[in-house]
């Protein structure tokens, strides 16, 4: 092996996420596959490998299997796929997986999505810092070397059974007829669309009419960024639900694992409302479950108590509505790893994020952005109104989006947020500073946290009225760039 990168610079707290031909090369991937069977004592045992579209991901998976099969592992080849249906196989076959992906990154990247047996995440604290030091030993070593009985390799196209596997999940045979645009970004929702909400995989057809925008795999992004988390990249998308007088349109991130909704009119529908919405249809989902099976207690409600996730940044409405629901909210730090940690924790039925990650007990607690586009359209389906309506009953407050500001010193601008709000506000530190407070104008709350990996702090704002909001909002960005 070459001399070999340091790999603390480009494995963080959830994933590999790397430049191609510099960070990532073939000996890296080579040893991380090696490394990942040994953390995961998978000798003698199968991994399953998918990777999305990027011209360089062929090649990676097939260094990654070169690792892997070395230390003992047999390989289940996916081929393209995108992140929910490798976990849907690592759930399926009950087995560790990788996933070659860069997510929404631009094409001069690619990365890795680990999960152990089950579609269980793993990050840095549960396991991903070992894989890198253990690969990092390997690279220092020169090679990997190859046990007595190394592993196999097959393939196998899990497409069709990951799309029936969906269409068990949320029933859309009898929504009424509903005309939808879905942007995939040249990503791999331009397989998983049609394979899922059409008759690719042999599933019959639902009464959807899928307006295709950008489906063609391309790994260089040809038309824009596969990041609907930039509003930016929603513009085609709303001009098209505008121009085909849409139902509402769908926006898949690179891998397809997050999903962006645009309402008729052309205008987001906040991924908080989203949380909201499919969180009340699992709630009663699973109380109607709990009921059938006599598993309620003395006042005949359901039981055990029914837990939903959502981290610190979403939309109040969120808690408020699993409450209202009869379902206890659990508030959680940002960041996917940590939410699949807390799924199995707490026993979550659904678990939703501010960036569109939407996590299911059913899909093996892991996220899967094309679920909770069904259950949208389900809800939508059957509501008498525009979907705008219907985002506006779990759209009540004002939010900021989250804000970046760079900062040198960030103790120095949490000593001045906290001496600026002593006495007006709450404050805890579950992740970073969270302040809750009251004004003339109402209640508010916000969120200052710094980033992983740049000099950068966050803020997330939100208040019961949009000139709250506004003072608020502005009142902190001062305190942080002063």
């Amino acid at each position: 092996m070459n001399s070999a990168p340091d790999l603390s610079t480009f494995i963080k707290a959830y994933d590999v996420r790397g430049l191609v031909g510099t960070q990532l090369t073939d000996d890296v991937v080579e040893a991380l596959g090696a490394g990942f069977v040994d953390e995961l004592g998978a000798a003698g045992t199968e991994i399953v490998v998918g990777h999305d579209m990027r011209d360089s991901s062929p090649g990676f998976v097939q260094a990654f299997a070169r690792g892997a099969t070395a230390r003992g592992a047999s390989v289940m080849h996916l081929g393209l796929c995108s992140t929910d249906e490798s976990y849907f196989a690592s759930g399926r076959f009950d087995a560790p997986g990788a996933m070659f992906t860069a997510s929404h990154n631009p094409a001069t990247y690619n990365g890795i999505k680990f999960c152990r047996a089950g579609a269980q995440g793993v990050s840095f604290a549960t396991g991903l810092e070992r894989i890198r030091d253990r690969a990092q030993a390997y690279l220092a070593a020169g090679a990997v070397p190859a046990v007595a009985t190394p592993g196999t390799e097959s393939h196998r196209d899990v497409l069709p059974e990951y799309a029936a596997y969906l269409r068990e999940l949320v029933n859309l045979s009898a929504v009424r007829p509903l005309r939808i645009v879905v942007d995939a970004g040249n990503g791999m929702g331009g397989m998983t669309v049609p394979a899922v909400l059409g008759t690719a995989a042999g599933l019959p057809a639902l009464p959807l009419d899928i307006i295709p925008l950008y489906f063609e795999l391309d790994g260089t992004f040809p038309n824009h960024e596969a990041n609907p988390l930039e509003p930016a990249n929603l513009v085609d998308l709303q001009a098209a639900v505008l121009e085909h007088g849409a139902d509402l349109g769908l926006a898949f991130d690179g891998d397809a694992d997050r999903c962006f909704v645009i309402d008729e009119l052309g205008h987001p529908v906040t991924p908080s409302a989203v949380a909201a919405i499919v969180a009340l249809r699992e709630i009663r989902r699973e109380q109607a479950r709990l009921a059938a099976a006599g598993e309620t207690d003395a006042s005949g409600k359901p039981a055990p108590s029914i837990h939903v996730i959502h981290n610190l940044i979403t939309s109040r409405i969120v808690a408020e509505t699993i409450t209202a629901a009869g379902a206890t909210p659990v508030r959680t730090k940002v960041g996917h790893s940590l939410i699949k940690d807390r799924m199995a924790e707490t026993g979550a039925i659904f678990g939703g994020e501010h960036s569109a990650h939407y996590y299911f007990r059913d899909f093996w607690g892991a996220d899967n952005g094309m679920l909770a586009a069904m259950h949208l359209i389900a809800q939508y389906g059957d509501y008498d109104g525009p979907l705008s309506q219907l985002a506006a009953e779990f759209t009540p407050y004002t939010a900021s989006g989250e804000i970046n500001s760079t900062v040198d010193d960030v103790p120095e601008a949490y000593t001045r947020i906290v001496e600026a709000f002593q006495g007006r506000a709450e404050v805890d530190e579950l992740d970073g500073l969270f302040f809750t407070g009251h004004a003339d104008a109402g209640w508010y709350w916000f969120s200052v946290r710094p980033s992983n990996t740049e000099p950068l702090l966050r803020l997330n704002a939100e208040a019961e009225t949009p000139e709250l909001m506004a003072a608020i909002r502005d009142e902190v960005l001062a305190l942080i760039r002063a």
